[in-house]
């Protein structure tokens, strides 16, 4: 693929991120006057889909930096190696994940620490 389709995607999944993100941050529209008691209610759903938004804030967050990483490594011309061992970056993951920065070896390790 060449450097200026997948700028345009990375620049695409960008857009989509920070409005995805800029949804999820909006304030609520309607308390309702809810209350959060020690009854399961509104109030525990509303907190509990809050916090589920909190977390795809953040998942977005990350996915937003790698994003902005794989521009900064289109300009240096690192694109498609690895930012931990320097490694290449199989063709075929970058088709499918065209923000990834580390190798699938390097991405594991990240993960699971």
């Amino acid at each position: 693929m060449r450097d200026d389709d997948v700028r345009a995607l990375l620049l695409a999944k960008r857009a989509d991120l920070l409005e995805r993100m800029a949804g999820i941050s909006a304030p609520p529209t309607d308390s309702g006057g809810i209350s959060f008691g020690k009854r399961v209610g509104d109030g525990t759903s509303i907190a509990v889909e809050r916090l589920t938004q909190v977390a795809a804030h953040e998942q977005m967050l990350t996915q937003l930096a790698d994003v902005d990483r794989s521009l900064i490594k289109l300009d240096e011309g690192t694109y498609g190696c690895c930012d931990v061992c320097g490694d290449d970056i199989p063709a075929g993951r970058l088709e499918v994940h065209p923000s990834a920065t580390r190798c699938v070896k390097d991405a594991e390790a990240t993960a699971a620490s």
